[in-house]
């Protein structure tokens, strides 16, 4: 689950990491009103799931609080166009009035899961304020890790092998230090699968802060977290995932026009891999578990048929806990309940495969039963070109 800038600020707060004075602000009013609490200058930030803000006009700074509130009214309501929300943007609802500092270098700091390890790993770079993978390709050596063991926290050695590295002056490394491993402490405790400051910024006067925070929390841990539930910012997710959320399948849509309906995420993940082996593209990964029933099944076809890029659906299902009959039936319902006029091409095989076949085949409807997944992604790609095969 991602967050928002200021609530990954306010649970850094909690756990000591130095942030600047700010506050949200939904309207033109409450910027103003935060703008004159902070006094002088202040930076109006749009507060939106994706990077590169600054760069699409949603970060800039007002020297009072007058010109924070023309600001704001020009930021509020903008579709926002980053590098990573693509070109449909996103529109900003709210903002972060933050005070201004006096920045004399931008440095980075991230954690990430290092998959390779099976741990989480602390990364810093004198590059801050960049994008940390264009770092990584052009200059992977400013780059430097410190492998977290799982429950022990960060080494102070470790704090100071990082803020030495990354030129932080003796005076200021203690400082660095404390914030480096109070943010590896409110990662661990919020179970996050990210949490990045970037940058981090040291003053002119020799303090360290958090500038910019990143913080991703691991979806499965969330019923660990039910007051973190509530920082789920739903405008800002693809209404067919959050629809997919509330029935328990897990959907994310991709830019493609064939659908795909599986069960089990590694079957998901191979359909999708053979779907472009076979020159076409995927519209979406949806994974709806192995012990579907025909209801999750019929919610499914719903969901994919909402995407009106889809052309085709291409299910593929191995039948071990969702017996095949009961596939097969989810998706005659589903047929008949939505009026379905595009191609269903099926493969299918495992638990009472021969009587989901045969409950396909006297349905009524024009389905397309493959042989194996190689025989359905060929007759899938086909069937979304406009060809019969």
């Amino acid at each position: 689950m991602r967050i928002h800038e200021y609530q990954a600020k306010a649970i850094l707060a909690k756990y000591d990491v130095p942030v600047p004075r700010g506050e949200v602000a939904y309207t033109v009013e409450e910027a103003e009103a935060a703008a004159k609490k902070i006094g002088g200058s202040v930076v109006v930030k749009a507060q939106i799931h994706a990077g590169g803000r600054g760069k699409g006009g949603g970060v800039k700074v007002a020297k009072n609080s007058d010109e924070a509130a023309v600001l704001a009214k020009q930021i509020l309501g903008m579709k926002l166009v980053t590098h990573q929300t693509g070109p449909e943007g996103r529109v900003v609802q709210r903002l972060l009035i933050e005070e201004t500092l006096p920045i004399e270098r931008e440095l980075y700091l991230g954690i990430v899961l290092d998959r390779a390890q099976g741990k989480p790993v602390l990364m810093a770079s004198s590059a801050g304020g960049m994008e940390i993978e264009e770092v990584a390709a052009k200059t992977p050596e400013l780059i430097l890790k410190e492998t977290l063991e799982p429950g022990q926290g960060l080494s102070p050695y470790q704090g100071r092998n990082l803020a030495f590295g990354i030129g932080i002056p003796a005076p200021s490394v203690n400082a660095a230090v404390a914030a480096m491993t109070s943010l590896v402490k409110a990662c661990d405790a919020i179970d996050g699968s990210l949490a990045e400051i970037n940058p981090f910024i040291l003053t002119k006067d020799g303090k360290v802060y958090a500038l910019d925070a990143k913080m991703n929390i691991d979806d499965n841990a969330l019923y660990r977290h039910k007051d973190l539930i509530e920082l789920r910012d739903l405008n800002e997710e693809d209404p067919l995932e959050v629809e997919a959320s509330r029935f328990s399948l897990n959907y994310i849509k991709l830019e493609g026009n064939i659908a795909c309906m599986v069960n089990g995420a590694g079957l998901a993940m191979a359909t999708m891999d053979i779907i472009k082996y076979a020159g076409g593209s995927p519209a979406n990964f949806l994974d709806v578990g192995g012990g579907a029933n025909a209801e999750q099944i019929k919610n499914a076809f719903r969901i994919l048929l909402s995407d009106s890029s889809v052309k085709t659906v291409l299910i593929n299902i191995f039948g071990g806990i969702l017996r095949c009959d009961v596939l097969a039936t989810g998706v005659v319902a589903a047929a008949r309940e939505f009026n379905i006029q595009i191609p269903i091409v099926v493969r299918m095989e495992g638990t009472n495969v021969e009587k989901g076949q045969e409950i396909l085949k006297t349905s009524g409807f024009n389905f397309t039963v493959a042989k194996g997944m190689r025989d359905a992604a060929e007759k899938a790609v086909a069937a979304a070109k406009g060809r019969r095969q």
